[in-house]
């Protein structure tokens, strides 16, 4: 059975002065639509997901073209309704009214669970936008930066006199989000050691210059963040693993980071952390085979990420999650 979110189709959003749709008005969220599919920008647009994830700009390829067509004909005194990334209606408004209306997985509180959820998703009823994936304002990972670097030097400010200057921090995560983790350190003074499970993420940081280096082992990441610190450069290396294998590691071995944080999509079990000891493509057959086992297997490694953490902080390593809910 075809996956009706899967197509290896390349999505670019328009440049330039001429016009697609009727309007601006109109020209506009559709170029920001389209852009939030961009390969340039998106995590994994062939399955329409832009980051988080799971976080979608549209619930299938069939809704996504229906949303094209609809705002390339819409007037100007109409408003497009989308629900979940797919389109229901267009209705008869007026000129200041807005062109596009989107609600994006809104639950009645007892049945916004993410089981409930899953069986929606499931079944083509419901969709995940994130903030700005499924709401089409995704910018890529340029719009947390100001944010990750704020939050690293008032880290600095706090703990180190506001100065990280020769001085790294430890993260995992290389996605939509967490990509932002290396290049803030660096603007902040520090060096940055990034966990990331998926080499294509790494890749697409390295390419987008928001990481300076790759290494493959952890010795070999260790050497980078040494020679670094001890030159009082600033500079990021993303390492390839898995971070509830290799953060109890670093604290077994005495390693000690002078910032500890986390990036990981741990806000959601199933489709956004690899549990230890996993491949990525036992991970993705099994997110569909036995979702239920992914999840209790991501939870026992969240688990241990955490431990870890916490064993770090205790060891007075100062220390904080990213707004992932991994607690």
């Amino acid at each position: 059975m075809t996956d009706p979110r899967r197509n290896m189709r390349e999505v670019r959003a328009p440049r330039g002065t001429e016009l697609r749709a009727k309007s601006w008005l109109t020209e506009a969220p559709l170029r920001m639509l389209m852009n939030n599919l961009d390969p340039d920008v998106a995590e994994n647009p062939h399955e329409l997901v832009v980051y988080g994830g799971i976080g979608r700009a549209a619930r299938t390829w069939q809704d996504f073209d229906r949303i094209v067509s609809a705002l390339e004909q819409l007037e100007g005194d109409e408003t497009l309704l989308v629900q979940s990334g797919k389109p229901v209606g267009v209705f008869r408004t007026h000129a200041d009214a807005p062109r596009v209306l989107i609600a994006n997985s809104n639950l009645v509180p007892h049945w916004a669970t993410w089981d409930h959820f899953n069986e929606l998703d499931k079944k083509g009823l419901a969709m995940y936008g994130q903030m700005t994936a499924g709401s089409w304002i995704y910018i890529g990972t340029q719009g947390i930066v100001q944010g990750t670097y704020e939050t690293f030097v008032e880290a600095g400010r706090q703990h180190y006199d506001g100065n990280l200057k020769g001085r790294w921090i430890l993260t995992g995560g290389l996605g939509g989000m967490g990509g932002a983790q290396p290049l803030a350190a660096v603007m902040a003074g520090a060096s940055c050691l990034a966990i990331e499970c998926n080499q294509d993420s790494i890749d697409f940081r390295l390419r987008t210059r928001y990481l300076d280096e790759k290494a493959e082992t952890l010795d070999e990441a260790m050497a980078m963040i040494e020679r670094w610190t001890k030159a009082r450069e600033a500079k990021s290396v993303g390492l390839l693993g898995n971070a509830a294998e290799l953060v109890p590691e670093m604290f077994r071995r005495g390693i000690r980071p002078d910032l500890l944080t986390d990036q990981t999509s741990a806000h959601d079990p199933i489709n956004g952390y690899l549990p230890k000891g996993w491949t990525l493509a036992q991970w993705r057959d099994r997110r569909v085979s036995d979702p239920k086992a992914v999840e209790k297997a991501a939870r026992a490694s969240m688990r241990e990420h955490v431990e870890a953490m916490v064993a770090f902080c205790n060891a007075g390593v100062p220390t904080l999650d990213y707004g992932n809910n991994i607690r």
